[in-house]
């Protein structure tokens, strides 16, 4: 029987259990290509306090929970080149789809269908022909994560929270309805796979980094980009 792709493009920034769970089921009916997002500008990797971990962390993660599994593969093709502009208005421009023939150019199927449990995402798949399968919103978010990771990081250090966009827009709907006290009370080390925990603990420093840094991220037509490298 011929074997089918799955495409799961994704911040994975960090990866959560949630997405562990959503790669492992795809695992046992596709060969999946996972495709962490990467910014650039001049060869470079833009990150911000939205996209705190580098590419190389984030393939780092995943290969902690599947670098032995055969029908997994995670690929650095999923890159936007500054200027970040040009690959808007999405569908329209011309840039956003050579976006779509990088992500397949290493794709070995014929067949591949695309996984997001994002209403908007899944329009935005089918739009460019990606073929994306009908899923649910996952309850765990890399947004919770970081807020809590941001958190710990400020109150060790002895300082305030920042205030930025992440505050008000990246809360999934779940954490929206909760009070800031029972949200405090969450624990990142629980929404991530143990692997992963120990990962972000070594890299602890680029917690720190953003924590106490202003988010330079930018969200238009649904996307979010960087601030730097958007014009040029």
């Amino acid at each position: 029987m011929e074997k089918i792709a799955a495409l799961y493009l994704a911040h994975l920034n960090p990866v959560t259990k949630s997405h562990e769970k959503i790669i492992s089921q795809l695992a046992e009916r596709y060969h999946v290509y996972v495709f962490p997002v990467v910014f650039l500008k001049q060869g470079v990797e833009i990150n911000t306090r939205t996209f705190p971990f580098p590419y190389e962390l984030r393939k780092k993660m995943l290969l902690s929970m599947f670098d032995d599994h055969d029908s997994i593969d995670i690929l650095p093709n999923y890159n936007f080149v500054s200027p970040f502009i040009k690959y808007l208005p999405p569908i329209l421009s011309p840039y956003s789809w050579s976006l779509r023939d990088g992500i397949l150019h290493d794709v070995r199927e014929d067949r591949f269908i695309s996984y997001t449990g994002d209403t908007a995402e899944r329009i935005a798949l089918r739009l460019y022909n990606l073929h994306p399968i009908k899923a649910t919103r996952m309850e765990i978010s890399s947004s919770n994560v970081k807020e809590l990771l941001y958190r710990e990081a400020l109150k060790n250090l002895g300082k305030s929270e920042v205030k930025t966009n992440l505050d008000d827009t990246n809360f999934t709907s779940h954490y929206k309805d909760q009070d800031n006290e029972e949200f405090s009370r969450q624990s990142w080390q629980e929404m991530v796979p143990e692997s992963i925990v120990h990962i972000i603990m070594e890299n602890w420093n680029v917690i720190e980094k953003f924590a106490q840094s202003l988010d330079k991220t930018i969200k238009i037509f649904g996307m979010k980009l960087p601030t730097e490298g958007m014009l040029n």
